[in-house]
């Protein structure tokens, strides 16, 4: 196969295959600017190159061919393109929302300690011992010497009050709740 080694030689195969090629690569890539960049990329190579060409094909199939392989290499690098975005997207976005959840975390457990500062003595002590040291009501009585009864009744108190002043935190609580039981 001849390579058009003149300057007018190689105007003219731009000429007769510019546009069927750039509309192969439009066709490929979807989009025209990527189409109109890689069609003329296609022609400074085979500009470049073409003292050390050896085309066994048509010029024609030979031009379609890098078009092809550079429009092949132009969607897989945008391919990992995305991919990376989107890896940095999840990413940024899991930053995001463990900062959210550490701040409504950290939000909960003042408003906690504030709401068991504002209960009755006797109250938070039977809710701490229940909750914070997971002694059963019958314990909790023998250690306080009071009976049973009164630390149901205590503690009904205590959720009841702590229910009203956590209202806010009741879906992130929920959502605490959940994880702890899966592990």
């Amino acid at each position: 196969m001849k390579i058009p080694a003149t300057e007018t030689a190689f105007e003219e195969v731009f000429i007769e295959h510019y546009k069927g090629l750039y509309s192969y690569a439009c066709i490929m890539l979807k989009n025209e600017a990527d189409a109109e960049e890689i069609t003329q990329n296609v022609f400074v190579k085979f500009w470049e190159k073409r003292n050390a060409l050896a085309i066994e094909t048509s010029l024609k199939a030979y031009l379609y061919r890098m078009v092809h392989n550079d429009c092949l290499n132009r969607l897989k690098h945008l391919s990992v393109v995305r991919t990376v975005q989107n890896e940095k997207m999840y990413s940024m976005k899991n930053e995001s929302d463990n900062a959210e959840d550490k701040l409504a975390a950290e939000q909960l457990n003042d408003r906690l300690r504030n709401a068991l500062r504002e209960l009755p003595e006797q109250c938070r002590t039977i809710f701490q011992l229940s909750r914070f040291e997971d002694l059963k009501y019958r314990e909790i009585a023998v250690q306080l010497g009071i009976s049973e009864k009164t630390v149901e009744n205590q503690m009904g108190k205590a959720l009841k009050l702590l229910r009203m002043k956590l209202v806010d935190f009741l879906p992130f609580i929920i959502a605490i709740i959940a994880l702890i039981k899966k592990l």
